[in-house]
């Protein structure tokens, strides 16, 4: 039996390409294995499919800020290093998948030192600073965006397209209705600030509530511990987090008002779902976000409205505008040209495992 272990965490974005692609591993006999941070979301969400064993190891993150973690950290990702080069030698898989996040870093070192080939998977336009940390120990590097591989080695690329989870595209709009407690008379939209949720995403909408439900039945999911119980009011439905139940959400959803994570937002286009896009601003990150947003913008899948211009109105005014424009969203997202992402990576794992 051959064995993979995979590795990526920190949000549901550095985990969600991994949900995607373990059940086919699963379902071709392979042995799945997982490394991940002690409390991080990977564990939880690795946690519903039983049949992978979980491996946590101490993580430090890598942050962009000024911060006292940031000298305890390095202790913790050099203790994280020696526990992952540990389980590697021990547990000896064929190959190791790793979607990045921190988490991931101890990891990738540790099959390097084991001489255990390594993928990596990047998302969004631009590697972020895990995977760049990570690129020149791996294999290969499968990229979402065909303008990443400029970027990197070319002999060490492969432009693979999105890797979108089946469970997604099977999503059913009356349970979703049924869930929120929504009706068939309104359009829904769907908010989401990533697994962490967006204060200021989640502020604006409360403010702008009353206006949007004149129109729209609003599902919000607003990160952890960021749900207001003050508010409830027809139309409206709030949530830390949806899993199970989010393909029946999207099935019912009409619009999208969302971060630019890249794994979430090309999910949104398989499903044909226009889009408002809020990206993080380059105070918040690297900038990722908005070469993520403007791509799609470009293509004519999204409106983007940028974090320093949001206020209430604003949001009320862009969602006006993308509703009444969303027949011309759908046609040109119906054009895109969708790979089968899933599969090909599944064939360059093998490729790899055989050698």
């Amino acid at each position: 039996m051959k064995t993979i272990m995979f590795t990526g965490g920190g949000s549901a974005g550095h985990v969600t390409v991994n949900l995607a692609l373990i059940p086919r591993f699963l379902e071709e006999g392979w042995s799945v294995q997982y490394i991940g941070s002690e409390s991080g979301i990977e564990r939880q969400l690795v946690a519903s499919i039983p049949q992978v064993k979980y491996f946590p190891i101490s993580t430090g993150k890598l942050r962009r800020y000024i911060d006292i973690q940031n000298i305890k950290d390095p202790f913790k990702v050099v203790k994280g290093l020696f526990q992952a080069y540990r389980l590697i030698k021990r547990n000896k898989p064929n190959v190791i998948f790793s979607k990045g996040g921190f988490v991931s870093v101890p990891v990738v070192l540790g099959a390097w030192l084991n001489k255990v080939p390594l993928l990596i998977h990047e998302s969004d336009l631009t590697p972020g600073l895990a995977n760049r940390i990570s690129i020149p120990f791996s294999t290969g590097v499968c990229t979402t965006f065909p303008e990443t591989g400029g970027m990197l080695k070319a002999d060490k690329t492969r432009h693979v397209g999105a890797v979108i989870r089946e469970e997604v595209k099977q999503g059913n709009a009356d349970r979703g209705r049924a869930f929120c407690g929504f009706t068939r008379n309104k359009p829904v939209i769907l908010i989401m600030g990533g697994s962490l949720g967006a204060r200021k995403i989640n502020q604006t909408v409360r403010q702008a509530l009353t206006s949007l439900t004149k129109q729209f039945q609003v599902v919000h999911l607003c990160g952890k511990n960021q749900v207001d119980p003050s508010i409830v009011m027809p139309g409206y439905k709030q949530f830390e987090y949806v899993n199970e139940q989010l393909p029946d959400v999207l099935a019912m959803t009409d619009l999208v008002i969302s971060r630019a994570g890249s794994n979430s937002i090309f999910e949104f286009l398989s499903l044909k779902k226009p889009m408002l896009l809020i990206p993080l601003t380059k105070e918040q990150s690297r900038g990722d976000q908005i070469l993520n947003a403007q791509s799609f913008e470009k293509s004519g899948y999204a409106d983007i409205l940028y974090e320093e211009k949001l206020t209430a109105g604003t949001l009320a005014e862009s969602v006006e505008r993308l509703h009444h424009n969303r027949t011309e969203y759908i046609e040109r997202m119906n054009m895109s040209q969708e790979a089968n992402a899933l599969s090909a990576v599944f064939e360059w794992i093998n490729e790899i495992a055989k050698k």
